[in-house]
């Protein structure tokens, strides 16, 4: 049984290419990277007589990177939410005296919504 649909040509490549960026972010080897940029720039910038172009350098790389690492992240937290919610949601299903309404509540619901359920759920408790 097949809950989620195969995504198709190019999305499906993005989807394996954000999957291993977002992967190899995580790693030493990457922060050991963006440290080595940094250290190069930073010996740098006596030979450039730390210019204007020189620091505008490092602020054009980090604000690029930050800009698409905030949409790998945003993605990566999206997909395991997701992945998450479908557990939980199985977990609810099979409990026996578990609140079965409770699998029909989801991100659509507004802050005041879950934070009335919250507050009903520790009166409870």
């Amino acid at each position: 049984m097949q809950i989620l649909k195969e995504p198709k040509g190019s999305k499906k490549y993005f989807e394996r290419l954000s999957d291993k960026a977002a992967q190899f972010a995580g790693t030493t080897i990457a922060f050991g990277g963006a440290a080595l940029v940094v250290l190069i720039w930073a010996l740098t910038g006596p030979f450039m007589h730390f210019s204007d172009k020189w620091e505008l350098t490092i602020n054009s790389i980090t604000t690029i990177v930050t800009f698409l690492m905030v949409f790998l992240i945003q993605r990566s937290q999206n997909k395991d939410v997701q992945a998450l919610q479908i557990k939980l949601d199985e977990l609810l299903k099979n409990q026996s005296g578990a609140n079965k309404d409770l699998i029909r509540i989801d991100e659509e619901a507004s802050e005041s919504e879950l934070k009335n359920m919250r507050d009903q759920y520790r009166e409870s408790a």
